[in-house]
This record gives C-alpha cells, structure tokens and sequence, in this order.
C-alpha cells in the first residue's frame, strides 16, 4: 500500500528518538501532572514531524548516491517508489504538522524546533561529511531534543542530563560510523557508495571514541544517581541499582555492532533485539518506582 510507503519515507518508526523530550518530564516529577505531559505530548508530535522533515530532505539530496547503496536502494526515493515531486508535497505536509503542534507551545520551544530542523539540513549538506562534526551534529540533534523537553514545561536542564545525553549521543554516532566502516572495508567501494567523512575514521580511531563515549555515558550516569542533589530530590540513593541496566544496554550495544554489525540502524537493534527491549522496560520501570517513591 502506497501509505505504507510514506510512514517508510518519513521514517516513523525513527520517531521513537523523541522520546528523550519525555527524559524532564520524568526526572523533574512532573510525569502524573496532566497539564506538563499534555504539553510534552503535543511537543513530541511536533518534534516527530519535524524530524521526518530532516529524514525527507535528506532522502531527496543523497538519492543518487542511495540508489548504489545495498540498503539505502530500498527507500521509497531511490526505489523510485515515490518520486521527487511527491516528497516536496510530503515536505510541505509535514511543515504545517510541524506549525499546528508548535503553535500552541511556547516561543522557546519553537526556537528549538527551528534550530534543529536548521541544524540537521546544515548536517545533511554540509557537516556529514566533516570529520567529528558529523558525529557532534547527531549529538547535538539529542541534546535538542532533551532541550525541547525541558522548555516545553519551564525547567531548567540539569548539566547531569546535557552530559549524559551528550555522551550517549555521541556513542550511538560512533557505533553507526563503525558499521558503516565495516560496510567500507567489506565491499568493493566502486560499486558502493560510502559516506566520504568515513576515510577519516580508522578502525582504531572509532574504537577509541566509542570507548570514551561508552566510559561517559556509564561514569556520568552512576555519578548522577549518587550526587547530593539527585539524593536530595528523590529522597533516596536507591537509584544508583538503575546503573546495572545502563551498562548492560552499552555492552549489548557494543556486542551487536562489533559482533554482528547491527550499529547501522539503531531502531533495528531497539525495535528488534529481545535483551535490548527487555532491559530498557526494566529500566524505565524501576526509574519510574524509585523516582515517584514506590519503593
């Protein structure tokens, strides 16, 4: 079916990214206050929008290149399963979606809106193929999205939050420039094309970055559980157990990608793998307890 197509062509099931909008919702303990998350809803919807505008424009510049690419042949675009001019009108839909749900949120978050459609087309031309910045511009997509999160309900980010998101961003970036690596080195790169940004990252630079990545995310995390001001504000050290689940889910990340080059796609890997789906339920459910005073 032709709508089908179009939930490919936007990247819906890609939506799942803004859920980060929803990380100062819960920590701030504001989760069961209907009024922030009515406003959180509506600010994720128009983030979900906003983002498929970036996945469209982006499908629209590098058609050429993805119709000579295994995988990226089969997007709508390059398969020719909806033409150029159809993806403008998608463009334009999206763009008043994106509108209606800004409208009825505040000016700060609408400047978040625009800076990261604004950010990823500047990405999507430019920055993918500058070595670093391609990988602190998807960083930079997260921190925004934790940011849009926090001015839709008028609290202030936490630098525990910005570090953490900034790390964890940082790793999944690194961890799908080390399956495109693999792609690199596996195939016959006259016939495949690769991000050109990818000659700049040797197998033993990517493996350095993702380890401090990886030792950001799981140092930041634990020291953030156990802070003064986290314990103060929850009234309990009990979530530094929630740890465990976070250095589980970098391991397995980094056992998938290295092991079976799954890095590529990372809504694959959330959406797909078993032990991964597992431990990020258990996660927000423990969260979710130790934050509101359950146990």
């Amino acid at each position: 079916m032709k709508i089908k197509k179009y939930l490919k062509l936007i990247r819906a099931s890609h939506w799942i990214k803004n859920i980060f909008l929803f990380v100062p919702l819960v920590y701030s303990k504001k989760l069961f206050n209907w009024d922030d998350l009515s406003l959180t809803l509506l600010g994720f919807m128009a983030f979900n929008f906003a983002s498929s505008i970036v996945y469209v424009l982006n499908d629209i510049v590098d058609k050429d290149r993805d119709r000579l690419h295994p995988k990226k042949r089969l997007r709508p675009i390059p398969a020719g399963d909806i033409s150029v001019k159809e993806a403008y009108v998608v463009l334009l839909v999206l763009g008043v979606l994106t509108i209606l749900f800004s409208f009825h949120l505040n000016y700060a978050f609408e400047m978040v809106v625009i800076a990261y459609i604004l950010l990823n087309t500047v990405y999507s031309f430019k920055l993918k193929n500058i070595v670093l910045l391609d990988i602190f511009s998807i960083a930079g997509g997260f921190i925004l999205r934790v940011a849009a999160g926090t001015v839709v309900i008028g609290v202030a980010a936490s630098s525990w939050l910005v570090l953490i998101t900034l790390f964890i961003s940082l790793f999944l970036a690194v961890m799908k420039r080390m399956s495109e690596s693999d792609l690199l080195s596996s195939e016959d790169q006259d016939h495949i094309p690769v991000r050109r940004v990818l000659e700049n990252y040797s197998k033993r630079f990517i493996d350095q970055i993702s380890a401090v990545s990886a030792g950001g995310v799981i140092v930041f995390y634990a020291l953030y559980t156990v802070s003064p001001r986290t314990v103060e504000t929850f009234g309990t050290e009990n979530l530094i157990y929630t740890t465990a689940f976070v250095v589980f889910g970098i391991f397995r990340y980094m056992y998938l990608v290295y092991q079976h080059h799954r890095g590529e796609n990372t809504i694959d890997i959330l959406l797909h793998d078993v032990s991964t789906i597992l431990n990020a339920l258990l996660y927000v459910a423990v969260t979710l307890l130790i934050v509101y005073k359950v146990i």
